[in-house]
């Protein structure tokens, strides 16, 4: 399989996280490892959610949530990049936001609002599905990240508000997700199409 982008480039929080965080993380412990991690702390999230124990909800998402940007790191500063991991590190992301999107944006914000979101999600998973057949693996942009970030920015704000009863987050969080899914748009162009 061919990659469409340099997959090894490192993006500007790789080098704070190599500085850092990475340290850390034992040898032993692979990207691919941490991405199954988030596939496997997924439904815990989900399920806190449900049972509205945000006190422990909240903190495990944004856990999670972070292990998005520590398995890249970690597989661009180790050089241990790898077309599982290319693949399967944004379907873990999608399904951790998607999940949360289902449960959070669309209860207390708007559940059309939450499908726009959820449609551009998969849109992109499908992009990546069609390259992966032509023998192509595309490996995170800019755009993607960004669209990450805000996705996660928005949720957060949002289960702040939930958490806290500060109605304030929720127009910042409808404000971050809005331009999050502007993002979704040119990610869905430059990755998956």
């Amino acid at each position: 399989m061919a990659f469409a982008r340099d997959p090894h480039k490192l993006f500007p929080h790789d080098k704070l996280f190599a500085a850092t965080i990475l340290r850390l993380v034992p040898d032993f412990v692979s990207p691919n490892m941490v991405t199954i991690l988030r596939f496997v702390l997924t439904p815990f999230v989900l399920f806190l959610m449900i049972m509205e124990d945000w006190n422990v909800a909240v903190p495990l998402f944004l856990l999670v949530a972070f292990t998005d940007a520590l398995d890249g790191s970690l597989a661009r500063v180790r050089r241990k990049v790898t077309a599982w991991g290319t693949f399967y590190d944004p379907v873990a992301d999608k399904l951790l936001i998607g999940s949360v999107v289902l449960i959070i944006v669309a209860k207390y914000v708007n559940p059309w609002f939450a499908l726009l979101i959820l449609l551009m999600e998969v849109l992109i998973i499908a992009g990546g599905l069609w390259r992966k057949r032509q023998g192509v693996v595309m490996s995170a942009n800019v755009f993607g990240k960004t669209k990450m970030f805000l996705q996660v920015a928005g949720v957060s704000f949002l289960l702040f508000a939930v958490w806290s009863g500060v109605s304030l987050f929720v127009p910042l969080s409808v404000g971050t997700l809005s331009v999050a899914i502007v993002f979704a748009v040119i990610s869905l162009f430059t990755y998956g199409l």
